[in-house]
């Protein structure tokens, strides 16, 4: 049983959207590791999975007794379309007075879906109601799920994967042209404009790559693939808990009371990072690809010889194709060389 640290970054309430996902789940559970009291949003029901995962990872019953808990959860359920509903949920906040610190949103369609409108339609009017809320009320830390696939990759047609040069990092351009990743280019956009608006409002947007709960998960049967088949999203890949701490880093980088260093498997002590003030977008990815067997310098020059490589950076063996720099500098957050 995982036990919970004293939170003494600030950050003790927080709302979660998207909470019943796969990423939802790990979110949910981080930050109650971290001590936080977290409030589930999604606009289904509340799955048993959640409650059981809980339970098994740290030890308490969701609906027991609060003094059971290293943290407190509770669920609510609603539409991130219908604006009254999210900013009527983030204004209870988790009722006796409480207020949210901050908000992950990470309650989205995944996926492009049937290509024309459902996935847009939903992904840009429900961050927009999230961001708008949090600002209206003051909850000035905000992190959300945007994706790797703000650059044309996997679901874009072979003619408009047009990449300039690896690694690629958040400068590269996003000429995408499918619902899914100009929703989450229109999400980043948002985020620009509220923290233009509100000077006070801090937004991390993090991309994430597929996010999985090992390596090995990768390559089951259930989700073999060819080398070819894997070359779109350029054989990239999170350990999901080390996602879910790229989250907690974005709500907390930067509070008076946030230690100076963090220790990194492998890595030893790092500095936290610098923090920032208005919007930044984060790649969010492990430094290898998910293929242990495949040179990486080889998957080059076999689908993209024509793609330049950056002045000082070597392709070889496992090395992955996104630059996660801007990550380590600013949210003191690299992937943990254990998971890779």
């Amino acid at each position: 049983m995982a036990a919970s640290h004293a939170n003494t970054t600030g950050i003790a309430n927080v709302a979660v959207t998207g909470s019943n996902g796969s990423v939802g789940h790990r979110v949910v559970l981080y930050l109650l590791r971290q001590g936080c009291n977290v409030l589930g949003i999604d606009v289904t029901p509340l799955p048993d999975t959640l409650p059981e995962l809980i339970r098994k990872q740290l030890g308490f019953q969701v609906f027991g007794p609060a003094a059971d808990a290293p943290g407190r959860f509770a669920f609510k359920q609603i539409d991130l379309r219908e604006w009254d509903a999210v900013l009527g949920c983030f204004k209870a906040g988790l009722g006796e007075g409480t207020r949210f610190d901050a908000v992950v949103h990470l309650g989205a369609i995944r996926h492009p879906g049937d290509y024309v409108v459902e996935t847009h339609n939903t992904n840009v009017v429900s961050s927009y109601n999230v961001l708008r809320a949090a600002a209206e009320l003051g909850i000035w830390r905000v992190a959300q799920a945007s994706s790797v696939n703000t650059v044309p990759l996997v679901f874009s047609e072979d003619r408009n994967m047009q990449l300039d040069y690896f690694p690629l990092d958040e400068a590269h351009h996003s000429r995408v042209d499918e619902p899914y990743g100009l929703s989450k280019v229109i999400c980043e956009l948002q985020a620009d404009s509220l923290c233009r608006r509100f000077p006070s409002l801090r937004i991390a947007s993090l991309r994430l790559h597929w996010s999985v709960p090992s390596i090995e998960y990768t390559t089951t049967q259930k989700h073999a693939e060819s080398e070819g088949e894997s070359r779109k999203d350029l054989w990239g890949w999170i350990q999901e808990d080390e996602g879910a701490r790229a989250f907690w880093l974005a709500l907390t980088i930067g509070t008076p009371t946030s230690s100076l260093t963090s220790t990194v498997s492998g890595l030893g002590q790092l500095p936290l990072g610098t923090g920032w003030t208005g919007h930044e977008a984060f790649l969010i990815i492990a430094p290898t690809t998910r293929r242990p067997e495949l040179d990486t310098k080889v998957l080059r020059e076999r689908y993209f010889s024509e793609v330049r490589v950056r002045d000082g950076y070597e392709v070889e063996r496992r090395k992955g194709f996104f630059d996660c720099g801007k990550a380590k500098r600013v949210l003191g957050w690299v992937h943990r060389e254990g998971d890779c």
